[in-house]
């Protein structure tokens, strides 16, 4: 009888156990940064075009997209509420710092920054030399306001957690989530003045899509970043004045001088062509790198490899080819590489390895 009962107690205890569900697997800590930007814009009227960026807390925006719950235990912090066409580096420095300082602890899993399309490019790419984890970082944004019919803001900002929360988006750098796609921070630039698929990758692919947190997974970048980018901020006050010369027909050379004036440590060109322009700005470009500013030939043409030597005499005049990068990408690389050497020849190795 004795030997009966215990054997029933067993089996009872083994189906409990059996029957009771599994303990909940904890959801990952996403933590949204805000900057701004027209996917937190308000629209006085929404027939009109008009709106003002930035009137929406991140508690706002993650309100209004209560299903993203389901996919991360989700905070916010407010960095800034500014249109991103007045993106600043002390913006950049705060919001880099704390970037490293969230992905440095076990409770952040990974980051998504809501961020004005203007300088989006920009701050991404800033952050993908900068930041020191491979948890993934995602920079979102809209092209139409909250308020605006049809907004594009709350699907953009679901997918965006998607790819934060996707195991496969470790190790790939900072990135940008818009329109059901995934680009990389170095490659995207804005291509359009208000179209919802603005964004396309320079010289290449995107690295996915995304949508409604179901990504699939195209390519990795392979130059350096984030963990293993040289560069750092943390204990950065200040990034380097670099400027950026517009090239066109008969253009002359009182812009090179004056920024070379205004104490420019490096000017890019956005050139015609391939990273070219008139006699006049050329020679001017070679005399301020004389002076020690430092000069990078880009082009405004938007694709295409800027190489050294071709049409111009980058060796004989000093200057720096940007390779694949554009005017704004290369500003971004030569403001961090002057923070460690000012010679040309090592800074053109940073454009090949960046």
């Amino acid at each position: 009888m004795k030997i009966r009962t215990c054997t029933l107690s067993i089996l009872a205890f083994t189906l409990a156990a059996f029957l009771t569900p599994p303990p909940a697997t904890a959801l990952p800590k996403i933590k949204i940064l805000a900057t701004g930007g027209t996917i937190a814009g308000a629209q006085t009227s929404t027939s009109e075009a008009g709106y003002k960026s930035g009137a929406f807390s991140v508690d706002n925006l993650i309100a209004a997209v209560p299903k993203m719950k389901e996919l991360a235990d989700i905070s916010g912090e407010q960095i800034a509420s500014i249109g991103s066409q007045t993106m600043n580096d002390a913006v950049w420095l705060k919001l880099a710092k704390r970037i490293n300082e969230l992905l440095a602890t076990p409770d952040v899993d990974g980051i998504v920054i809501t961020h004005g399309t203007d300088t989006m490019e920009e701050t991404a790419y800033f952050l993908h030399l900068v930041v020191n984890s491979d948890k993934p970082v995602v920079l979102v944004g809209s092209m139409r306001p909250a308020t605006a019919i049809s907004a594009d803001g709350p699907l953009n900002l679901y997918n965006a957690v998607g790819v934060a929360v996707d195991p496969q988006a470790k190790g790939r750098g900072v990135m940008v989530v818009i329109d059901d796609m995934i680009f990389s921070g170095r490659n995207v630039t804005k291509t359009h003045t208000t179209a919802v698929d603005t964004f396309q990758p320079l010289n290449g692919g995107p690295m996915g899509e995304a949508y409604l947190a179901k990504n699939r997974w195209f390519e990795k970048p392979v130059l350096k970043h984030t963990t293993s980018s040289e560069f750092r901020v943390d204990n950065v006050d200040a990034l380097p004045r670099v400027d950026i010369v517009y090239s066109y027909a008969n253009a002359p050379r009182d812009l090179v001088d004056a920024l070379v004036s205004a104490g420019a440590k490096g000017i890019i060109l956005a050139g015609v062509g391939d990273g070219n322009s008139t006699d006049a700005v050329i020679a001017a470009l070679a005399d301020a790198a004389k002076k020690g500013v430092v000069v990078v030939r880009s082009s405004k043409v938007g694709f295409g490899i800027v190489r050294r030597n071709v049409e111009v005499n980058d060796d004989k005049l000093g200057l720096i080819a940007s390779e694949e990068l554009n005017p704004p990408k290369a500003r971004v690389l030569l403001m961090l590489g002057l923070m460690k050497t000012s010679d040309p020849k090592k800074l053109q190795e940073l454009f090949y390895e960046y």
